[in-house]
């Protein structure tokens, strides 16, 4: 091969090519044949447009529109709708509570979903929760005059959530929740109209359906359910299974004791106290039961019904032909029997609503009196425990004469009317300076009053 010499016009340092080493080039791989599938987002796209006809500009329209309908729809599942949980009003009393006293606090009414209660859904507790924060929240109130009760309130919130949140907790208070309306119809409102039974017995059924283990409960029902519909309404109800408990009303130990003996002999005494208000629940709901059963009008015409089918075949086939038929009403003696009904069906009404207004301002009287009572018997249980349970000064206290004066306090408080409670707190704070068996003489008058009306025995106070 001839050289050719090239003219550079700058000069080229030959020792750059020192020790370089050309490359080796690999081989090429064989070719390999795969199947490609037609699918993907571009793809869908394409064929999308040429299954409906569309023009490319058409086509991307359809995508965007599509695109904003998903993001609209991406918001809408994303918005809650506020439904008012958690906007109750709150009276002085309620922002006043003790967060140290949280176990006699009313949850719900803390969260504001007194109205709700037990039928709050665990979403409607955490938006309520929310608001309650966001309002009373201690870095917000700060500052702020006349708010010094706020971090109090603010730890109750805490609690009632603490405790609605919690199945197991929520549980047991909504089984001791003293605030959820409890009567049960007479026999004489039931009596009123046949549609009595049910808009009475309904919203009973409903309220203790809520402890049932087996959910969903049957329906009360109404005139028409057949006779299979009702037996098995009230074999559910005779086997009902609860799972309400007491453990929310169980008494702690003396706060700082370590004694064993005290703790066994609490929670023993907790455990048959639980199975005492356990026993008698059941048997309140048996009666409730029973007493329904006696009076549901559907009973009495199924029995009427079986008394008419026994005389019919009784009389044998003869009779048939020879008995009387059923009356045909005429066309006015309908509307004058329609008319009668709706009468008697506007006055039920009427009755219940006038009888909601009377519950009402009972409830309210009965709520302002429990908060009274509970005032006194705190004012009480300190006047006990600061004359040192009525031993001489400087005498140690055992957990024995404790847990009695304070459960037969407890006796008293209950056996007594709420002004006779208030008497005895100004009687046993009028005789403070006198000594203390002054101030035991007080509590032995009134605890003999309540042992003679047979609502309670005494050990401690006699």
């Amino acid at each position: 091969m001839t050289s050719i010499p090239i003219d550079i016009p700058f000069a080229i340092d030959f020792r750059i090519t020192v020790g370089y080493v050309q490359p080796q080039i690999k081989k090429i791989d064989p070719l390999s044949s795969m199947e490609i599938l037609p699918v993907g987002r571009a793809f869908q796209h394409r064929a999308s447009q040429i299954l409906n006809n569309r023009t490319l500009a058409e086509q991307e329209n359809f995508i965007a529109e599509q695109l904003q309908s998903d993001k609209n729809n991406s918001l809408d599942e994303d918005h809650e709708v506020d439904d008012g949980a958690g906007d109750e009003p709150e009276d002085k009393d309620l922002l006043a509570l003790d967060p140290r006293d949280w176990k006699n606090q009313d949850q719900y009414a803390v969260l504001g979903l007194s109205s709700l209660r037990w039928r709050a859904t665990p979403d409607q507790i955490k938006r309520a929760h929310r608001k309650k924060v966001l309002r009373h929240h201690p870095d917000k109130k700060a500052g702020q005059a006349g708010n010094a009760n706020d971090d109090s309130f603010f730890k109750c919130i805490a609690k009632a959530y603490e405790v609605l949140s919690d199945p197991v907790k929520r549980r047991q208070f909504d089984s001791i929740d003293e605030e959820v309306e409890d009567t049960v119809p007479t026999e004489k409102e039931v009596n009123a109209s046949p549609e009595a039974f049910f808009m009475l017995y309904g919203p009973v059924f409903e309220r203790e359906g809520r402890f049932s283990s087996k959910q969903p409960v049957p329906s009360l029902g109404d005139i028409n359910s057949t006779h299979e519909q009702v037996e098995n309404f009230y074999d559910f109800w005779l086997k009902f299974d609860s799972w309400r408990s007491f453990e929310w009303k169980d008494k702690d130990a003396n706060e700082g004791s370590d004694s064993r003996t005290e703790k066994r002999h609490i929670e023993n005494k907790n455990r048959s106290e639980r199975e005492r208000r356990k026993k008698e629940d059941n048997a309140r709901r048996r009666n409730i039961v029973e007493t329904a059963l006696s009076l549901d009008p559907r009973m009495k015409k199924f029995k009427a019904e079986e008394r008419l089918a026994r005389e019919a075949k009784r009389k044998g086939p003869t009779a048939s032909g020879t008995g009387s038929s059923t009356p045909v009403l005429s066309a006015s003696e309908i509307q004058e029997k329609q008319a009668a009904e709706l009468k008697a069906k506007e006055e039920v009404e009427k009755k219940a609503q006038q009888d909601k207004v009377v519950k009402e301002a009972a409830k309210k009287a009965k709520e302002a009196a429990k908060k009274n009572l509970k005032k006194e018997k705190k004012t009480i249980q300190s006047l006990i425990t600061g004359s040192n349970y009525f031993l001489a000064d400087g005498e140690t206290v055992i957990a024995s004469v404790i847990e009695g004066q304070l459960s037969e306090l407890d006796v008293l408080t209950t056996g007594l009317e709420p002004e006779e409670v208030t008497e005895m707190r100004k009687e046993l704070e009028s005789n403070h300076g006198q000594g203390k068996p002054a101030m035991k003489s007080v509590l032995v008058r009134f605890a003999k009053k309540v042992s003679d009306a047979g609502k309670g025995t005494f050990k401690e106070f006699i």
